[in-house]
C-alpha cells in the first residue's frame, strides 16, 4: 500500500497546522482522493500492524444496527471505548473510575451498560434506520434490481440526530457502483486520523464491499477513498515518521468460508485472511 505511505508524505509537505476540537493540535489538507483494486489484494495495512479482527466485529456490530458499546467490549473491541468513558465521567455516576473500570462495568452490569454504553444514533443506527428507513437493505435490493442506478446511496450523516451522537459521522457518505459484474464503492469521510483510523476505514469498507458482493454475486471492484479534512495529529509525527521508513509487503487476500444470503448472516469466523505478514504494531494516543 504504497499509495497510503505516499498519501502521508503528501500531507508533511502540504498540510497545514491547524488547532483542533480535541486540542492536540493537527497538521492536514482539504481534499484528497485514494483508490485500491480489491481484486489485487485485501487492502490491509502492512507497514504496521492493524487487528483485522476489530475492524471486522465492528462492522459486524454496524451492520446489527446496534449502537451500544456492550457487545463489542464483550467481543475484545475497545476502539469506541472512549467516548461513552468521557460522557460518563461528567455524569453525576462518576466516582473516580478509570477507563479500564468503566469498561469492566459496561462488561459485567448490563443496567450500566444500557444507561453508560450507548452512543446515540451513530452508523448503525442510520444505516438501519434514517428516518424509519433501512438504507443497507434498500442499497443491497438495488444492487441486485436496479445494478445501473445511479442512486444506489447510504448516508449516515443525518442533521436531525447529530447533537444525540456520541461522535457524529467521520465516514459519511457511500455510493456504490456495479459494472462488468464487478462492486464498487466511493466513500467520502469528511474527517481522517491518517495514522490511527484511516487503516480501520479503508480496511472496513473494503470488507463491506467483499460482504455485499457476496450476497448479490458480484465480483469485488474498486474502494474509492475520497476525503475531506485529512490530518496527522501533531502526536503521531514520530510514529508517522516511524512508518514512513518500512517498506510495503505484499497485500493478505480474504476469504469468505460458507454461501451467505443475507447480509446479516455473516460471522466473524466467516473470514480469513491468507498471506497477512505485516511490519510490528506501533502504538499512539486516540484524541478524542
Amino acid at each position: 500500500m504504497k499509495n497510503y505511505l505516499d498519501m502521508m508524505r503528501y500531507v508533511l509537505e502540504n498540510g497545514d497546522l491547524r488547532d483542533d476540537r480535541t486540542g492536540t493540535g493537527t497538521k492536514g489538507v482539504f481534499g484528497y482522493q485514494m483508490r485500491h483494486d480489491l481484486s489485487q489484494g485485501f487492502p490491509l495495512l502492512t507497514t504496521k500492524k492493524v487487528h483485522f479482527a476489530s475492524v471486522a466485529k465492528e462492522l459486524l456490530w454496524f451492520i446489527s444496527g446496534d449502537t451500544n458499546i456492550q457487545w463489542l467490549v464483550n467481543n475484545n473491541v475497545r476502539i469506541w471505548n472512549e467516548w461513552p468513558y468521557q460522557k460518563f465521567t461528567k455524569s453525576e455516576d462518576y466516582q473516580g473510575e478509570t477507563l479500564a473500570d468503566f469498561v469492566e462495568l459496561i462488561k459485567s452490569d448490563d443496567a450500566f451498560a444500557k444507561k453508560h454504553g450507548d452512543l446515540g444514533p451513530v452508523y448503525g443506527k442510520q444505516w438501519r434506520d434514517f428516518n424509519g428507513v433501512d438504507q443497507l437493505a434498500t442499497v443491497i435490493d438495488q444492487i441486485k434490481n436496479n445494478p445501473t442506478s445511479r442512486r444506489i446511496i447510504l448516508n449516515a450523516w443525518n442533521p436531525a440526530e447529530l447533537e444525540d451522537m456520541a461522535l457524529p459521522p467521520c465516514h459519511a457518505f457511500l455510493q456504490f457502483y456495479v459494472s462488468g459484474n464487478k462492486l464498487s464503492l466511493q466513500l467520502y469521510q469528511r474527517s481522517a486520523d491518517i495514522f490511527l483510523g484511516v487503516p480501520f476505514n479503508i480496511a472496513s469498507y473494503a470488507l463491506m464491499v467483499h460482504m455485499i458482493a457476496h450476497v448479490c454475486d458480484l465480483e469485488v471492484g474498486e474502494f474509492v477513498h475520497t476525503f475531506g479534512d485529512l490530518h496527522i495529529y501533531q502526536d503521531h509525527f514520530d510514529a508517522v515518521a516511524t512508518q514512513l521508513e518500512r517498506e510495503p509487503r505484499a497485500l493478505p487476500e480474504l476469504v469468505i468460508h460458507g454461501k451467505h444470503d443475507s447480509i446479516e448472516d455473516f460471522k466473524y469466523e466467516d473470514f480469513e485472511l491468507k498471506g497477512y505478514d505485516p511490519h510490528p504494531l506501533i502504538k499512539a494516543k486516540v484524541s478524542v
